[in-house]
C-alpha cells in the first residue's frame, strides 16, 4: 500500500465514533459497518490562507494539505476551480440579498463527481487496484470511466437504462466497460453488488464503499470560502440525492472552522424532487432515520435516489446547521433551470434547477429573504442533458 502522509491519522465513524488505523483500503466501520471518514491532524497544517491567496485556483489540488493524499500522487485532469457566479437579477427575482451559482459543470465531466472519483482514483491506485467498479446513475459512472483512464486500470460501470445518452457513450468512449442494467438505480446497484461479489479483486469506487468521494467533495466549499474573501454564506443549497456532496461540504466547513479560517457557518438545505424525497419527508416528519421511497418519479436521475443510506448523516447535518430540506415538481426544477439559462446565461443541468426552484419555496416559507446571501450548488452542466430542458421548453410552445 503507498504510504500514508503524517497528516492522515485515521478513519472515524460519524455514527458510533469508532476509530481505525489510516489506510487506503479500510473502507466500513468494524463496529456498525458505516462508511468511515478520513481524520486529518490540524496542527501540522502548514497551508495558510495567504499561501493559497497569491496562488491561482487552478484545480482541487492546491488544497492537498487537507486532504489525505499529496497533490504529487493525485489521479487528476484539472478537476475543481470552478467559478462561483454572481447572480443579481436571481437573486431580485428569488427574493434574497446575493445569490451565487457555483458552477460544477466546468469540471471536466462536466458535473461534480470529478472531484470523488479524483481522489478514489487516487486512493484505489495507491492499494495497486487493476479493476474499479461502481453503480451509478450516470455522472458518478462518466467520471470513474475518465479517471481511471488517467490512471491506466479497468473500469466497470453499471448503469440504468434511464441514464442519458451522453453519459452512456462517454463511459464507453474514456474506455470502460458498460453494462446497461433494465430498471432505475437501485437495479444497477444490484446488478454492481452480484458482480463485485463475484470479483473480489474488484475495487468499489461506488459513493457507499469509498471514504474517499465525500472527502473530495469537501474541496467546493473550500473554494467558496475562499471565493467569498473567507467568509462563509448564510446559506448553501444544494441538490440532494446521495448528499455525498452536502457532507463532504459539512466536513468542510468544520475543518476550516478549526482552523480558524471563517468565521461563520452556513445553514445548510437540501433540494429534492416531489417525486422522490425521502430527505425532505424525514425532515419534516422529525425523523431521525429515512424511510425509503417505494416508486421514485423524477426526470432529474442526478437526485432519485430513493435510500440514501448516509440519510440520517445527512438530517444531522441539516439539523445541526439550523438548515432544512425542501422538495419542488418536476416541472417547477425544470422551468427554474430554463429560467436561470435565460436570465443568467448559466446552463445548469436539470438536476441543479432544483435549488433554484427550493430557494423560492424557502422564502415564499420565511426561512430566507433578503438579507441572506445565499450559494446554491449548480452540480453539473445542462450540455449533458440539453435533450431534457429542449423537450421542457417545446411543451410551453418555444
Amino acid at each position: 500500500m503507498g504510504a500514508v502522509p503524517e497528516r492522515f491519522v485515521g478513519l472515524r465513524c460519524p455514527a458510533c465514533g469508532e476509530a481505525v488505523e489510516a489506510s487506503f483500503d479500510t473502507s466500513h466501520c468494524p463496529a456498525c459497518a458505516t462508511l468511515l471518514e478520513p481524520q486529518l491532524d490540524l496542527d501540522v497544517i502548514e497551508l495558510t490562507r495567504h499561501t493559497l491567496e497569491i496562488t491561482a485556483m487552478d484545480s482541487m489540488w492546491r488544497y492537498d494539505e487537507l486532504l489525505p493524499i499529496d497533490a504529487a500522487d493525485a489521479i487528476s485532469v484539472g478537476e475543481g476551480g470552478t467559478p462561483l457566479l454572481a447572480c443579481p437579477e436571481l437573486a431580485r427575482d428569488l427574493g434574497v440579498g446575493d445569490l451565487w451559482i457555483k458552477f460544477e459543470g466546468s469540471n471536466p465531466t462536466g458535473t461534480f463527481k470529478d472531484r470523488g472519483q479524483s481522489l478514489a482514483l487516487s486512493a484505489a491506485t495507491k492499494v495497486q487496484a487493476e479493476t474499479v467498479a461502481l453503480a451509478s446513475a450516470g455522472n458518478a459512472g462518466h467520471a470513474a470511466a475518465a479517471y481511471g483512464a488517467r490512471a491506466g486500470v479497468d473500469v466497470r460501470v453499471f448503469l440504468p437504462a434511464r441514464s442519458g445518452f451522453t453519459q452512456k457513450a462517454m463511459v464507453n468512449v474514456h474506455g470502460a466497460d458498460l453494462t446497461v442494467v433494465q430498471g432505475r438505480l437501485p437495479d444497477a446497484g444490484a446488478a454492481f453488488r452480484e458482480a463485485i461479489d463475484a470479483h473480489p479483486d474488484w475495487v468499489s469506487v461506488a459513493t457507499d464503499d469509498t471514504p474517499f468521494r465525500r472527502e473530495g467533495k469537501k474541496t467546493m466549499f473550500f473554494e467558496i470560502a475562499e471565493q467569498l474573501d473567507w467568509r462563509s454564506p448564510d446559506a448553501i443549497v444544494y441538490p440532494t440525492g446521495g448528499g455525498v456532496g452536502l457532507l463532504g461540504m459539512a466536513k468542510g466547513v468544520h475543518e476550516l472552522s478549526e482552523l480558524g479560517w471563517i468565521e461563520s457557518t452556513p445553514r445548510f438545505f437540501a433540494a429534492q424532487s416531489t417525486g422522490c424525497s425521502p430527505v425532505v419527508d424525514a425532515f419534516e416528519a422529525g425523523s431521525a432515520d429515512i424511510h425509503p421511497v417505494e416508486q421514485p418519479d423524477t426526470i432529474c436521475g442526478g437526485i432519485e435516489v430513493p435510500d440514501p443510506t448516509a440519510g440520517s448523516l445527512i438530517l444531522d447535518v441539516l439539523r445541526s446547521s439550523d438548515g432544512g430540506a425542501v422538495a419542488t415538481d418536476d416541472d417547477a426544477i425544470l422551468d427554474a433551470a430554463l429560467s436561470v439559462a435565460e436570465t443568467e446565461g448559466i446552463a445548469m443541468a436539470p438536476t441543479a434547477g432544483v435549488t433554484v426552484s427550493a430557494t423560492a419555496s424557502l422564502v415564499e416559507a420565511g426561512q430566507l429573504g433578503v438579507d441572506d446571501e445565499v450559494v446554491l450548488v449548480a452540480t453539473g452542466t445542462g450540455l449533458k442533458e440539453a435533450d431534457i430542458l429542449r423537450s421542457q421548453l417545446m411543451s410551453k410552445g418555444v
